[in-house]
């Protein structure tokens, strides 16, 4: 199985990459996302350590539990031969109705496939009202094209 498009990487197609990426975790689909892995794939996400495809679909799945109404904009920082480095935004509630926006930067690591074998993720929460969130689109869904990405928005 090939993940389009493959590394070796050139600007336009880690920005597709990245997009892509995007497009599914605003799926908000643990199954579908997981096919974007290596069946081996290592993760760290904050204090937490994931290793493969049924692991990832079941961090998902709690993270999806946790997380409502989450909406998640990333954009390109770098990128070198099979690797890519972004920075991203996502807005969500709690069960309580208190909105947060997690900041953050991921390190990714491909394989010759396309497939995702590392992912590296610093996260960082703050709370914010309800009228100061920026991602406005009926989600599940990916982000509109005419909608602004984080540098448009100042983030």
């Amino acid at each position: 199985m090939t993940r389009p498009p493959l590394p070796p990487f050139t600007e336009a197609t880690a920005v597709q990459k990245v997009r892509a990426a995007e497009d599914a975790w605003n799926s908000r689909d643990p199954e579908r996302i997981s096919l974007a892995y290596s069946e081996d794939s290592w993760w760290r996400n904050r204090s937490q350590f994931v290793t493969g495809r049924p692991a990832i679909v079941r961090f998902l799945t709690g993270k999806w539990e946790a997380e409502l109404d989450y909406r998640l904009v990333k954009e390109l920082w770098a990128f070198t031969g099979d690797v890519i480095a972004v920075r991203f935004a996502y807005e969500y509630h709690d069960a309580a109705g208190a909105w947060f926006r997690a900041y953050g930067n991921e390190n990714w690591r491909f394989d010759a496939d396309g497939l995702m074998t590392h992912r590296h993720a610093s996260i960082n929460d703050v709370a914010i009202d309800a009228a100061d969130r920026r991602f406005h689109w009926d989600a599940p869904g990916p982000r509109p094209a005419d909608h602004p990405g984080l540098s448009e928005l100042g983030l």
